[in-house]
């Protein structure tokens, strides 16, 4: 049977979609953060049954992709959101897109404006990602996975005003995303994931409250509901951009041993960007890992023995039945043809492996 395959999240938008992906402003979201929400925020206001009809269109090429290439797992692609953070952060009450607040980043490192966070973060009381999952499903008899931004992730890109404690903070997110991921679970979704990239980016943070949080957004869910977390280590401005900060690799080390006794049950991790030490994989003890095996920011297609061969090194430290195969994050850089090419690639490896 080989390995199980799944994708990350995010995947190549067709031109039709009347929204951009935030690296495709000029300038990327570390020059014009305000731009793009700006540019989105506009885009999104139209929602005419013919705007409708080409996010269903791109959601159906999105998941038809990713299914004849193999992969067991597919996401919706993110079709509908200008960034897998702020789609979400607009159904929420509390957060403005209208006065966006200047908030410096990445320890300096750039000067954006952002989401500013006002008021008690709460839902908006009407359910959204129920109605991504069902047109996505709706494509496929496999599953269907849906992603949601975590608590944290929300936290950092984002400008708060209103809380004067991180952690009231982010237990009001995690509680405003389990009223939608439990929605999601009622309209038959069975594999939801949360994610986290900042986790490893702020181990300290993670390890006081973000793994409490990930817990509360997970909550009340069905036992039959695969409950995922995705960690990457950052992404870069533009594809072969090889220079861009990445997190410190003994973070996931750090991470390991809390995020195995959480209540997910599949951890994602990037390996194919940079090669961990895989005796990382033995600090998982029952969790399954979802192994980054091709990378996502880099025009170079992987072979499928190498990739293979990179399968087989990880086997030596974790059971058969706890390694998915993955790209390391989502595919929306690389764009469509070289998207198909490195899923095929990667489900040939799995199946060979």
């Amino acid at each position: 049977m080989g390995l199980q395959t799944t994708c990350i999240g995010a995947y190549p938008k067709p031109d039709y979609v009347p929204i951009r992906d935030w690296f495709q402003v000029e300038g990327g979201l570390t020059a014009t953060g305000g731009e793009v929400t700006r540019r989105a925020s506009a885009a999104l206001s139209h929602s005419d049954d013919e705007i409708e009809a080409l996010y269903v269109r791109a959601t159906e090429a999105a998941v038809s992709d990713q299914v004849a290439a193999g992969i067991d797992v597919p996401t919706d692609g993110e079709q509908r959101r200008e960034n897998y953070i702020h789609y979400h952060c607009r159904h929420l009450a509390g957060i403005d897109f209208q006065n966006l607040t200047e908030r410096t980043l990445r320890g300096g490192a750039y000067t954006t404006e952002l989401p500013t966070i006002a008021a008690a973060v709460k839902p908006r009381g009407e359910h959204f990602l129920n109605r991504d999952y069902r047109i996505a499903q709706s494509f496929t008899d496999r599953p269907v996975k849906i992603t949601v931004p975590g608590p944290l992730t929300i936290m950092d890109t984002t400008a708060n005003v209103h809380y004067g404690d991180e952690a009231a903070l982010a237990r009001d997110l995690a509680d405003a995303l389990n009223f939608e991921i439990r929605a999601l679970a009622e309209a038959g979704c069975r594999y939801i994931q949360v994610d986290e990239p900042v986790f490893a980016r702020n181990v300290e943070r993670a390890l006081a409250f973000g793994v409490e949080c990930l817990d509360r957004c997970f909550a009340g869910l069905p036992d039959d509901v695969v409950r995922v977390m995705h960690m990457c280590c950052g992404y870069p401005e533009h594809l072969d951009d090889d220079a861009y900060p990445k997190a410190d690799p003994q973070s996931y080390f750090d991470l390991a041993e809390a995020l195995d006794r959480s209540s997910a049950a599949q951890i994602s991790i990037e390996d194919a960007h940079r090669h961990n030490d895989l005796g990382l994989l033995e600090k998982f003890a029952e969790t399954t890992v979802i192994f980054g095996a091709v990378a996502i920011a880099d025009s170079r297609l992987e072979t499928v023995e190498e990739i293979a061969a990179r399968l087989r090194m990880a086997l030596d430290h974790i059971d058969r039945d706890r390694l998915v195969a993955a790209p390391d994050c989502g595919l929306a850089m690389l764009g469509r043809e070289l998207a198909i090419a490195k899923l095929n690639n990667l489900c040939s490896a799995a199946k060979a492996v």
